[in-house]
Formats: structure tokens, sequence, C-alpha cells
């Protein structure tokens, strides 16, 4: 069974190699003398090294402890509060003090990290580290869904299914977890559970498979693959699961559909390849956007900060990497290069980074790739096996 639906969902193709690598997800930049140095401290042990990690990921900045361009200090204000004090060159020259709240001294600390980010890095790109992640566990030798923050504090399972759990995604506002479990009928369903009640409802449950659930950007709608009339093809829901219209027609396989940030269409992959198409979300001709990047293109991702930008898994060097559709240069680029698998794309709201599956024989982790530098930095290590990420954030 577990088989059959990750055919379905183009997550199989042949057995990886065997990569015996040390630090799984690991992959230092390319020399970029476009990054900021930044020397970066906090008042508390746990602050400062959360802090340390954060800035280290982000492939805009190089943490160091001289000659560095921004002094970015936090101090912890209160239980829920940590203040941020800026200053830039050798003069320490003001750039900003604030205070920031948040629900946790942990996540007011990654909040004002963001404000610093946005401060400082002199490109307009959105901060990242405040960021909430859900994603698929297996800690408790099932797979069960997990949410937590970016750098996996206050990580908490919100599944207890003990059976198949599958590509957790959020809805937009944040509240909610759509997703595909094998729980009910021992075949794939789809699942919405509430975060504040953690109450779960069935989403859908046709005859066949019921998986790849996607909120439109408004929240109103649905995208999905149901196999209900025999072949696998892509439908469209309201957000209570009713009024379900089929999108696409053909006997190829469907898998992975995905909204462009305006709600106007949908990407999606399709067999023979597979390869990834675009059709409007109202239906109609598909026009295929990936040729001569390789020939498995699976598990797209459409960028809400730059929509020319559609990540997705392709088959190169006789493994999984992570590659970018660019639709205002009409053409795809392979962004990781790792000796690993890299599948599972889910952009970070910057338009630059993403989080992503990094694999190999032994193990899977969940890894922040910066886009232009190829840099990787693992973010799940000391949880065990983590996959199929989805990253919210406001």
């Amino acid at each position: 069974m577990r088989k059959i639906l990750h055919s379905l969902l183009f997550l199989f193709i042949a057995a990886s190699p065997a990569f015996a690598y040390s630090d799984l997800g690991t992959v230092e930049e390319k020399v970029d003398s476009r990054t900021i140095p930044v020397r970066v401290s906090a008042d508390t042990a746990e602050l400062n090294s959360l802090a340390q990690r954060a800035f280290g990921a982000h492939g805009r900045y190089r943490v160091v402890g001289s000659g560095y361009t921004y002094d970015i200090r936090f101090s912890q204000m209160g239980s829920t509060e940590v203040r941020v004090d800026i200053t830039r060159g050798a003069d320490n020259a003001p750039v900003a003090s604030l205070n920031v709240p948040g629900t946790s001294a942990r996540n007011a600390l990654l909040r004002a990290a963001d404000i610093a980010v946005e401060k400082t890095n002199g490109q307009g790109l959105r901060g990242f580290f405040a960021s909430k992640l859900a994603f698929i566990g297996e800690i408790t030798g099932h797979e069960e869904v997990y949410v937590g923050d970016l750098f996996f504090g206050g990580v908490r399972r919100i599944t207890s299914d003990r059976a198949i759990a599958l590509s957790p995604r959020w809805a937009p506002d944040g509240n909610r977890i759509i997703y595909t479990s094998f729980y009910h009928s021992g075949f794939p369903d789809i699942f919405l559970m509430d975060l504040n009640d953690y109450q779960r409802t069935t989403f859908e449950s046709f005859r066949g498979t019921n998986s790849g659930a996607r909120f439109s950007p408004d929240g109103r709608q649905v995208a999905m693959v149901l196999s209900g009339e025999g072949a696998t093809e892509i439908y469209v829901s309201d957000a209570q699961g009713r009024r379900v219209s089929r999108r696409t027609y053909g006997d190829a396989v469907k898998a992975s559909p995905c909204w462009s940030p305006d709600g106007g269409r949908i990407v999606y992959a399709s067999q023979p390849g597979p390869q990834l198409y675009v059709m409007s979300a109202g239906g109609g001709g598909a026009e295929r956007i990936t040729r001569g990047i390789s020939r498995y293109c699976a598990e797209p991702d459409w960028s809400t900060a730059d929509p020319n930008k559609i990540a997705f898994t392709i088959w190169a060097g006789g493994g999984y990497q992570i590659a970018v559709f660019d639709f205002s240069k009409g053409q795809s680029e392979q962004v990781s290069h790792a000796p690993f698998d890299g599948i599972e794309p889910c952009w970070l709201p910057d338009g630059r980074h993403l989080v992503y599956t990094a694999r190999n024989r032994y193990d899977s982790v969940l890894c922040i790739l910066d886009t232009e530098t190829g840099k990787s930095t693992p973010i799940s290590s000391r949880f065990g096996t983590a996959i199929q990420a989805s990253v919210w954030s406001r």
C-alpha cells in the first residue's frame, strides 16, 4: 500500500545511491562577496545559541567575531519579550533599537531577528526565522504529523493515527493542517486538523486515492488528487470539502497540485516523466513548463514572495536535487548540488530560501537551502527522521 501511494505522489523512482555522509544536509556556501559579516549575540545562553543558529542558516549573512558590518544584540526583557539593538560599523552608528513581543522568549527572539534581517539585508528580503513548520516525523515508529517553529522549538505531535500520514499543509490562517492518512479505511483519505482544539474531521474519503490537498491562498478552495473516477486527476473543492469539481482529464497520473500566489493558476506534476504543467485554476489546457533540465520533475512549490519562481525536485547525476523554474527567464536551474538526495522543497517567505528534505540511505532530515549559493543547513538533526515540511508565516 505504501508503495502504491508513493508512486502516485511521484516519490518512488529507483533506490537512491548509498551516501555515507557524516553530516547529512550540510553544504558549505560558495564564496560570495555579497554576504554581510555580522556579529550576533544575546544575553542568555539559550537565546544566544538560537540567534547564532538562525543567522548561520541565512545565506545573506556571515557570522563573525570581528570585522563585522553590523552588530546585532538581543536582550531578554521578560518572559515573552526581546529587545534588539543594531549598530553599524566600527563607530557603532545606531540603526535600530526596539522591543519585540512574542508568544515566548524564543518566539520573540526569532521575530526580533526577522526585524534585524529586514533592517540590514539591503535587498528587500523578508525575514523568515519566525516561520512555523508542519512535517512528518517517525519517532513513535509511525508517520505522524508534527508542528513546531523553524528551528524545531516547541515541537508537538498533533496526530496519533498509528498509520501512514503524508503531506501536511497549512491553511492560510495558520490554525489548521490538511493532510493525507491511511487512518480511517486503510486507504489514503484527506483529513483536516484544527490546531485550536485538535479536532480532526474527514475532508475527503472517496473510493480510491485521496491525497495531495492544498488550500488556495485565500483559503476558500482546496486542490487535491482523487482517483475515484478511475484516473488520478486534479480536483478542486470549497474549503469544507464540498462542491468537488474535476480540473484535469486524461490517462496520465497527476500529482502535487500547488496554487499560484494569486490563486489564478495551479502547477502540478504529470506523467510521462513526470514533468510540470501549469493550468488555469478553473481548468482547461495545461502548459508544460519544465524542459531540458531533467527527465524527472515533480513536487512543485510556488513561491508566495516571488510569483516567477517554482521550486521542484529533479533527477540529476544519479540522485535527486532541487531546481527552480523562473517564469521571467522561461527556464529552470538546478540550485542544489549535494552528495545526498534533496527532495520536497517548500519556499520560505523571502523567496530566496526554502526548506527541503535531505536524505541518504540511512536517514532523512529537514534543511534550509539558500537557492542563490547552494548553502544547506540542517534544522532537524536532533529530532530524528523528519520529512515533507510545510511552512507557514504571518
